[in-house]
């Protein structure tokens, strides 16, 4: 989906954002959106770390 956006579709959305949210609350939208894609990646990165831990003990496991 965002692949079909393109170069002027983003400058369309960052301008339609600067209209809606004004210059002052885009910076705390920005910083907002970091942070929550921040949170998901490192819990994404620790489901897979359990997951990988959970494999480990079942392969140890299963070798004993």
């Amino acid at each position: 989906m965002l692949s079909n956006i393109g170069i002027p579709g983003l400058i369309l959305i960052l301008v339609l954002a600067l209209i809606i949210f004004g210059p002052k609350k885009l910076p705390e939208i920005g910083r907002a959106v970091g942070e929550t894609l921040k949170e998901f990646k490192n819990s994404a990165k620790g489901l897979a770390n359990d997951d990988d831990d959970h494999n480990e003990k079942k392969k140890n496991n299963l070798e004993k």
